[in-house]
C-alpha cells in the first residue's frame, strides 16, 4: 500500500457514520455533498462506497443517493447478499422515505393528511444531463407519494416553505426532486431544478432519506432505520 494510500484510508475512516454491520449488511448514514459512488474524474473518487470499501473489502453498492441529498444506505457484503437486495429493490420491497423542505405553501387536502400521489413519466434531459424532465412521449412511468410532515418536526425551515414527507414508489434519477418541481414546489437548494432565489434560501440541498427497511437478506427478519434530516 502507498503512503498517500494509507493517508487516505485513515482520514475516511473516521468520517462513517454506520448504523449497523453484520455479516451480510452494512447500513450508513451519508452526510449531504458526499458521492455514494465515484465519478469521472481524480477529483471525484472520494466516495461513499470507497470509504465503506476501505473498512469492508467485500462491500459492494446496491442502491444511491444523489450526492446532494443525504440519508440512509444499504451496501452489502458479497455477490449473494447484492443479489438479494437488488432484487428486494427491483420488487419493490424496500421500504424508503425522505424529508424535503419545498418552495411555497403545499397544502395537503387528502383527509388526514393522507398520501397524493405524483405520477408523472420520466426521462433524462440528455442534451442537459445530468438533469432529467417530465417527458409523455419518452419518459418511464415514474410514482411519488407526498404528504405533510409531522406537526412534532416542523423544522426550521418551515417559515419559508413547506415541510413534507416523501416516498419515491419507482426509482428514477432525481425523480422527487423532477416531480415536485413539476407540481411547482422544487426542493429548496436544488442547484438543478430550483430557481436562483429559491437555491439562495438554503446552502444545501434539503432532501434526506430518513427512512430505510427490508428484509435481511440472509435471515429474512424486518429490519428498519430512523435518521432524523439534519435541516
Amino acid at each position: 500500500m502507498h503512503a498517500s494510500e494509507a493517508l487516505f484510508q485513515s482520514q475516511d475512516l473516521d468520517t462513517l457514520q454506520v448504523l449497523h454491520q453484520d455479516d451480510a449488511i452494512i447500513v450508513l448514514d451519508k452526510p449531504a455533498g458526499l458521492l455514494a459512488v465515484p465519478g469521472r474524474g481524480a477529483d471525484k473518487q472520494d466516495c461513499l462506497s470507497r470509504r465503506a470499501q476501505a473498512r469492508w473489502p467485500d462491500a459492494l453498492v446496491v442502491h444511491r443517493l444523489d450526492m446532494s441529498t443525504s440519508g440512509l444506505v444499504v451496501m452489502a457484503r458479497g455477490l449473494g447478499a447484492q443479489r438479494a437486495l437488488s432484487q428486494a429493490f427491483a420488487e419493490r420491497q424496500v421500504h424508503k422515505r425522505y424529508t424535503a423542505v419545498v418552495a411555497g405553501q403545499l397544502l395537503n387536502h387528502e383527509p388526514d393528511n393522507g398520501w397524493n400521489l405524483i405520477d408523472l413519466p420520466l426521462t433524462v434531459d440528455w442534451p442537459n444531463r445530468p438533469r432529467s424532465i417530465v417527458s409523455v412521449a419518452l419518459g418511464k412511468p415514474s410514482q411519488s407519494r407526498w404528504r405533510l410532515a409531522a406537526a412534532e418536526d416542523p423544522g426550521p425551515h418551515t417559515g419559508i416553505g413547506t415541510r413534507l414527507e416523501l416516498e419515491p414508489v419507482t426509482g428514477r434519477t432525481h425523480q422527487l426532486r423532477v416531480h415536485l418541481q413539476a407540481i411547482g414546489h422544487p426542493i429548496l437548494g436544488d442547484a438543478l431544478y430550483a430557481s436562483e432565489q429559491q437555491q439562495a434560501l438554503s446552502s444545501r440541498l434539503l432532501l434526506h432519506a430518513h427512512t430505510l427497511a427490508f428484509a435481511h437478506p440472509v435471515n429474512g427478519q424486518t429490519l428498519a432505520w430512523h435518521s432524523p434530516a439534519p435541516f
